[in-house]
């Protein structure tokens, strides 16, 4: 008997479909991915569409306030998608299940991107070097990697943005089968835009 079978006497809820990953690992493209496939995005349209993501970010402000104890909302995100950064997953409430794609891509390219992204916005750059940023993200991958294994209502499927911009329907294909088989994996390939890959390394 599952955990929330257990908690609810056997009663059936609809899973909360959660992109998550490092910033600028390729959550945006995931979440208009399954967008396309048919499974509709939690997202208020606040943040708008820039250079740094012209498609859009497909984000919902109150994700920002999971570590505040915000969590009414996601009861309307059962049988939907929402985007959440690795580092808020924690702060998920336990009593629902939940099946997470968890975006992962090259290091390098992420700093390089997210370095862009400040420059672009008049920030400053030097503040971490790349190395400490590194660091950081390995260490912090690897904890929530760890946390999310060790959940009993989570299951998780691992995706490389760099396959998805070099063969998207291979990983359509495989979120399609992790979320049943009941997406339309054909459209969600071809939404994938090559141009938006510009911090190669």
């Amino acid at each position: 008997m599952s955990f929330l079978k257990k908690l609810f006497g056997g009663k059936s809820t609809k899973t909360v479909t959660v992109v998550s990953g490092l910033p600028r690992s390729g959550t945006s493209m995931m979440m208009k991915m399954l967008e396309a496939g048919g499974l509709p995005p939690i997202t208020d349209k606040i943040r708008a569409a820039d250079e740094d993501n012209p498609k859009g970010y497909y984000e919902f402000e109150r994700v920002k306030k999971l570590d505040k104890g915000d969590t009414a909302w996601v009861a309307d995100a059962q049988g939907k998608s929402v985007k959440v950064i690795s580092a808020l997953l924690k702060y998920l409430p336990p009593d629902y299940e939940y099946k997470v794609i968890f975006m992962r891509r090259r290091p390098e390219e992420i700093l390089a991107s997210q370095k862009q992204m400040l420059i672009r916005r008049g920030e400053p750059t030097d503040r971490v070097s790349d190395e400490e940023l590194t660091q950081y993200f390995a260490k912090h991958l690897k904890a929530v990697e760890t946390w999310l294994h060790n959940q009993p209502n989570v299951a998780v499927l691992y995706i490389s943005y760099n396959r998805v911009l070099k063969n998207p329907l291979e990983p359509a294909l495989e979120v399609n089968r992790f979320l049943g088989n009941r997406l339309k994996a054909q459209a969600m390939a071809s939404v994938v835009d090559p141009t938006l890959y510009r911090q190669k390394k």
